[in-house]
């Protein structure tokens, strides 16, 4: 099981390198890569996480097909064979882990949707009762369900941490058409996985949707949808309010560099095989519970 923390494609030009994913401009479309890097607290680890990558991107291309019937998306394919002849030489390492997508115009605001109070919401309801100036009732606690979901906003930031914002803030930023259409789209998808999720031992308690404009004008759902990283994925099970809830997502590696007091700058400490290996296994499960399928690890 051969860990993939970067790509080097020659032949291929190099867009961008995000945290995780390396991306691709392949003329009219892009490639994307999701690698095994994973980040914690804005700092890319100096270890892989092996198979992560691959569930990102099918766990993205599941949730993808799932709610096409609300939102277009910009899945072309994840078949190495439907990519151009130059892709070709890379298949091995693009299997699983890459996907051919259009080419958008991203909107500038992440969308976050919040089922469940906890993370940065919940410290700012301990300050103000309220998040991202949407005052709620007294009495909430960490993992407590809200009283409906909150299209909760924030700023795009390539490095170093995004900012919350309102959504008059949003609005600003990419235009009130935009912001509205976004903050339907978004309450709408998070409605039908967060349902979807509960009838298989899930509580996606929030997410984070990205958009883009593509060459017709529309709004369609870009980048990735509903995984281990870009949600927070609790077990219906083990679900109790106020307290930290176990979760099948990065937290794990989370809570393990808060017990060893890591700063949180770069460069971060190297992780323990078995905390690696632990963290490959809830990518992996998380992936089992959502589609009902296996990934060979």
């Amino acid at each position: 099981m051969q860990a993939i923390a970067q790509t080097h494609f020659e032949g291929l030009k190099l867009f961008r390198r995000g945290k995780v994913r390396d991306v691709y401009d392949l003329g009219d479309a892009l490639l994307i890569v999701a690698t095994d890097r994973l980040s914690a607290f804005d700092v890319v680890l100096p270890d892989p996480i092996p198979m992560k990558g691959t569930v990102l991107t099918q766990i993205s291309r599941f949730w993808f097909d799932e709610t096409s019937h609300i939102t277009p998306n910009h899945c072309i394919s994840t078949n190495v064979a439907d990519y151009p002849e130059n892709c070709t030489p890379y298949a091995e390492q693009l299997d699983g882990r890459s996907m051919l997508v259009t080419k958008t115009k991203p909107l500038a605001i992440e969308c976050v949707v919040r089922g469940y109070l906890t993370g940065s919401g919940l410290k700012e309801y301990n300050r103000s009762q309220s998040v991202c100036g949407i005052p709620l009732g007294e009495g909430l606690v960490d993992g407590s369900m809200l009283p409906q979901p909150l299209f909760t906003p924030s700023t795009k930031a390539d490095v170093g941490h995004d900012e919350n914002i309102d959504f008059e803030m949003a609005t600003e930023i990419v235009g009130r058409e935009a912001a509205e259409k976004a903050r339907d789209l978004s309450i709408e998808l998070y409605i039908f996985a967060r349902d979807y999720a509960r009838e298989r031992g899930i509580i996606i308690a929030d997410t984070k949707f990205e958009f883009g404009i593509d060459d017709a004008g529309d709004i369609i759902l870009i980048d990735e949808a509903l995984t281990p990283d870009s949600s927070r994925f609790w077990p219906m099970s083990e679900y109790e309010p106020g307290r930290a809830q176990p979760s099948f997502d990065k937290q794990y590696v989370r809570d393990y560099l808060e017990s060893v007091k890591w700063d949180k700058t770069p460069p971060a400490p190297s992780l323990p095989a078995e905390v690696i290996a632990k963290t490959t296994e809830k990518y992996l499960e998380a992936y089992r519970l959502v589609t009902g399928q296996t990934l060979s690890a």
